[in-house]
């Protein structure tokens, strides 16, 4: 997807590299919300997403004199910020809090039904934390998780009620993230799938 016409893009840089802030707003005000979204893409928070974005265009004024305005400029940027987020991640590696957020946060993801069991490693991980459930309580979370069926269908389908319903599915979900965090090396794995899956 094209954000910017060649032309305008490369007179903007030209500008910028120069140190004219009326092209940095310019440059910013075109690619400040496509770089956030892919960013929260990738983080799945927005505070993060807002304070690398912060970052990624201080790193660009910084870095402003080694610009070529006739280079590439959206893929330089998208690799910039791809790389703004990688770190980030290394970072918070030594972070116990923030490692468990963040399997917490994967886990969540990975159970909204959008692209759940994406990756094998993250697929065997997620089973064994669903196998490890009570009987009916899986019953619940694979209906309605993996089927994607409401609350209602799944308890016309296993006769018990709505409440309880929900009850298992709390308590299943809390589960499986305690499972997560007690196999907290594993878990990282749903980190490097959020890149694998959001980087391209």
């Amino acid at each position: 997807m094209t954000i910017l016409e060649d032309s305008h893009q490369n007179d903007l840089l030209a500008r910028l590299k120069k140190g004219d802030e009326k092209a940095f707003n310019g440059i910013y005000a075109a690619y400040g919300k496509p770089m956030y979204l892919k960013m929260l893409r990738m983080v799945r928070d927005k505070d993060i997403a807002d304070e690398l974005l912060q970052e990624l265009f201080i790193k660009l004024w910084d870095n402003r004199e080694k610009i070529i305005p006739e280079k590439p400029f959206q893929p330089f940027i998208y690799t910039v910020a791809r790389n703004l987020v990688y770190n980030y991640f290394r970072k918070v590696a030594s972070d116990n809090t923030l490692i468990e957020q963040l399997i917490l946060r994967g886990t969540e993801h990975y159970l909204s039904g959008e692209d759940i069991l994406l990756s094998k490693e993250a697929s065997a991980l997620l089973k064994d934390a669903i196998n490890q459930l009570s009987p009916q309580r899986k019953q619940v979370f694979e209906l309605c998780k993996l089927e994607g069926r409401s609350y209602e269908e799944a308890s016309k389908i296993l006769g018990i009620s709505v409440a309880t319903v929900n009850s298992h599915m709390t308590k299943a979900l809390q589960s499986i993230k305690t499972y997560m965090l007690t196999h907290r090396d594993t878990g990282l794995l749903l980190i490097s799938c959020y890149l694998l899956s959001t980087s391209s």
